[in-house]
């Protein structure tokens, strides 16, 4: 993969020069074949660079002991823990405690203002497209994305797309007037400018053709506000 070697021994190596004792040692340790096979194959396809994310990211659990989570991406306020996941370890070989402990971690952790995400090494290792869309999707909601979204410079817009998407299914104005407290016409007003831009596709129903409902597009998927299939 183009410029990832390179990348990645700067990236670790930044990392371990600002460390010292146990915390450089983990880095060392910690960093092993799963946490470089997301990084090569999900966050560099995804990013094309390690800016704000750092590995073996120290935190404590709710019992005030030390845990390192695979990955820790900081952009501006935000603080989200990555977890690469391998079904023996978290799975086959858990105990009752172990398994209790980890949903405490997490749950202490959301409450520390730390949002923890999780991905299967087996996805990360044979399905690296279906994490980078699911990535993709989940980071939309922290920061912008450098291509399509810039176009949705409305802030209700947008709002009104994720609504559409998280629907599952062809919306109706009806249905965004009732989500968002406005009439009817306003309601169509922002689901034509969304269907303008390409974000959204109108159906045409009745003998009239009339427009009763909307289809998100591919568009979405690029922008990264949903990962599973949608309209071609």
């Amino acid at each position: 993969m183009t410029g990832f070697d390179e990348a990645h021994t700067a990236f670790i190596r930044s990392h371990l020069a600002r460390r010292e004792g146990e915390r450089s040692g983990r880095l060392e340790r910690g960093h092993a074949h799963m946490e470089l096979l997301f990084a090569k194959n999900v966050w560099w396809p995804l990013k094309g660079q390690f800016d704000n994310l750092h590995p073996e990211y120290e935190v404590l659990d709710w019992r005030g002991r030390s845990y390192f989570a695979d990955y820790c991406y900081m952009p501006k306020l935000w603080k989200i823990l990555i977890e690469i996941k391998g079904f023996g370890e978290h799975v086959t070989n858990m105990d009752r405690q172990k398994y209790c402990n980890e949903l405490n971690r997490e749950t202490f952790l959301g409450g520390m203002g730390f949002r923890v995400i999780s991905f299967a090494y087996g996805d990360v290792a044979y399905r690296p497209e279906l994490c980078v869309n699911l990535l993709r999707m989940y980071l939309s909601q922290y920061e912008s994305s450098p291509g399509d979204q810039r176009e949705l410079v409305h802030y209700l817009d947008r709002e009104v797309l994720r609504f559409a998407v998280s629907l599952a299914r062809p919306v109706r104005p009806v249905e965004v007037a009732q989500r968002f407290g406005m009439n009817r016409r306003t309601a169509s007003k922002h689901l034509r400018r969304l269907a303008e831009k390409g974000w959204l596709q109108p159906v045409l129903r009745g003998a009239g053709k009339r427009v009763l409902y909307y289809e998100v597009t591919k568009k979405v998927v690029r922008a990264g506000f949903i990962a599973t299939r949608v309209i071609t």
